[in-house]
């Protein structure tokens, strides 16, 4: 059996508010017209997830509800406070559990940047891939039975908005 883990940046945030929290900031004009792109790609390559772990952070929700559209089936969602600024240790935890097969972790960097480089076999030759920029996505595939059992994935696709 294999398993997909499609790790997704949040897109770009608003800094205009400098009186919001970092958690409460929401997305900029650019976010609002990338994430529905990143959406579509990853329809496209027949990479929606299943279930899809979010941080409750307010740009993370909304990088989700403006992809979600671009997908034929709903998937399962849970907003997670613990992802929010999470490091790749923790991030990896959230999976602890989860029998879906294809699932999604939307999040922050630098944790998610860093949990996609610790778990490619090899990372792709895109220059962007080690900095993750915001909306960054890349979709790992593993030979594993279980989320307890993954060790390194192989890189299916990696993209950013300026790709497309």
């Amino acid at each position: 059996m294999s398993l997909e883990l499609v790790l997704i940046r949040h897109a770009k945030s608003d800094w205009g508010d400098s009186g919001l929290r970092d958690h409460a900031r929401p997305l900029a004009a650019r976010g609002r017209r990338d994430a529905p792109r990143m959406g579509a790609w990853l329809a496209a390559g027949g990479y929606v997830p299943q279930l899809v772990l979010c941080s409750d952070a307010v740009r993370t929700r909304e990088t989700l509800a403006l992809m979600q559209p671009e997908w034929a089936e709903a998937p399962e969602i849970r907003h997670e406070a613990t992802l929010y600024a999470a490091p790749p240790r923790q991030l990896l935890a959230a999976l602890k559990g989860v029998r879906t097969q294809r699932v999604a972790l939307v999040a922050h960097n630098p944790g998610i940047g860093r949990l996609a480089a610790d778990l490619a076999s090899e990372a792709p030759a895109h220059p962007r891939f080690h900095d993750y920029p915001t909306c960054a996505v890349t979709v790992l595939q593993f030979d594993a039975r279980d989320w307890a059992a993954i060790g390194k994935g192989r890189v299916a696709a990696f993209a950013i908005p300026a790709d497309l």
